[in-house]
């Protein structure tokens, strides 16, 4: 009750500083974890956060600074981070691995995009295309995989819209 009421008035002077577990206030810079996005062609992001929400095979997840130690697999679709300044950045990525540290969040995809670098028609040419070859050969593991790929960044693509207008 008295964490909840120290909190509170916290908040209300400086919403950037809590009282943590042990009694002792924290700034917002010491509640930010290190993210890291890598594909093989470049590094997409990398600088501290406040939160991850990541696309993994066995449903999203939301790392926060001080998360167990993890090790998954990604699958394609929309990533989002957020920044100390309250600013969310949205990615799409095509697969790959995470792993978060204690202090660390390290992204190794296939291949991913910020949503605002984005061309529409480009993802929709891309996303028709990719639709066709799975229809050419239904089995074409490839042609799937490319497929869900630019439904991940049409997905992004939305996402990051929608962000944009509530703004």
């Amino acid at each position: 009750m008295l964490r909840n009421l120290i909190n509170f008035i916290c908040s209300i002077r400086n919403p950037f500083v809590v009282l943590g577990l042990n009694n002792k206030l924290i700034s917002m810079n010491d509640m930010t974890i290190k993210f890291e996005l890598v594909t093989p062609e470049r590094v997409v992001l990398e600088e501290a956060v406040l939160q991850a929400t990541i696309p993994t095979e066995l449903g999203e997840i939301t790392v926060l600074p001080g998360h167990l130690p993890l090790l998954a697999i990604l699958r394609p679709g929309v990533l989002e981070v957020k920044r100390p300044d309250g600013s969310v950045e949205i990615m799409s990525v095509a697969g790959g691995f995470v792993e978060v540290l204690k202090d660390k969040i390290i992204i190794l995809a296939d291949a991913a995009q910020i949503a605002s670098e984005l061309d529409e028609e480009q993802v929709a040419a891309a996303r028709a295309k990719a639709a066709e070859l799975k229809q050419a050969d239904i089995r074409d593991v490839r042609a799937a995989a490319r497929l869900e790929a630019e439904l991940a960044k049409t997905a992004a693509l939305k996402r990051w819209r929608k962000f944009k207008k509530s703004q």
